[in-house]
Parts: C-alpha cells; structure tokens; sequence
C-alpha cells in the first residue's frame, strides 16, 4: 500500500481482554487476529508454534476450558470469556508437569517444534478419557511430528495413563 493508501484504510484495533494461563490481559489486536498471533505476538508466549497455519498439524494447540484446539484457526475476538492454557501454563523449569516428565524418559521429541502441541493434545486425549493404545493413537491423530518420534510420543502419554 502506498502511503495515501495506509491514510485511507488505517490499520483497524479492538480491544481484547483474554485470559491465557490464569493472568486476564487488556490489549488491542487486529479484529481478524488469529489467537495464535495474540499468543505469540502479542503476549509473547512463544512455546506454541506455527506449523501449517491450516489447522492440519497440531503445532498450534492450546487448550480452552481443557478442550484442545488449533489455535491457528481462532480469532481470538471470540475467546474473551474462554480459559485458555498454553504449554506455558502446565509446568515450570523445576516441576514439570507429568506428560513433560514422560516425553523428556520417553525421548518423545526430537527436533521439540511440535512438543509444545503435542503435549497439551496430549492432556485433553487423557482427561477425555484414553483407555488404550489405539485410543491414544487415534486422539492424537491430528498431531503430526515431521521426526518420527510418534511410538515414543505414544509411550510417554500411555504410561502417564497407567497402560
């Protein structure tokens, strides 16, 4: 756009107020601001990622009210009143939450850029109630790891299921 063009068609901004890992935050996005973006962008929590950006890998997952979701797909204008957690929100450094714990035995990652999706898919597959490996399999089917590390991954969810 030329500069007449930008003066024209100003950049629009709506207020947004989100919740992400228990902290409310007040900010302003764009209104067709995906809540990957707000995530990333703006809250600057980088742990989830961008794979595709269709929806069809998994990298962006985070859990609202405990339900996964791809959060490439997500305006984020629609989740002001959503509970939203990202991978930052379900351990620290110094107690990791179980699934971390099982990945890091399991050697469930390789390159780690889809850990992040993974592991939280990898709750909801759980608190939906997983009660075999071709259940865990299949809940985790919209997850994809470009290294291969899927036998481990499934390891890892099964033995903090107790299979």
């Amino acid at each position: 756009m030329t500069q007449s063009q930008d003066a024209k068609f100003p950049k629009q901004r709506i207020a947004l107020s989100i919740t992400v890992n228990g902290t409310r935050h007040e900010l302003e996005a764009a209104p067709t601001a995906t809540l990957l973006d707000v995530i990333r962008d703006e809250l600057k929590l980088t742990g989830t990622k961008k794979g595709c950006d269709m929806g069809g890998c998994g990298a962006c997952t985070v859990l609202v009210a405990g339900r996964r979701i791809a959060s490439c797909l997500a305006l984020a204008a629609s989740f002001g009143d959503a509970d939203i957690t990202t991978i930052e929100g379900i351990g620290t450094a110094d107690r990791l939450h179980p699934l971390q714990d099982a990945f890091i035995r399991h050697d469930a990652l390789q390159c780690g850029y889809c850990t992040p999706g993974q592991i939280l898919s990898a709750i909801a597959v759980l608190a939906e109630g997983a009660r075999s490996i071709e259940e865990i399999r299949e809940g985790m089917s919209g997850n994809l790891c470009r290294c291969g590390a899927h036998a481990n991954i499934v390891a890892a969810i099964a033995e903090v299921a107790g299979l």
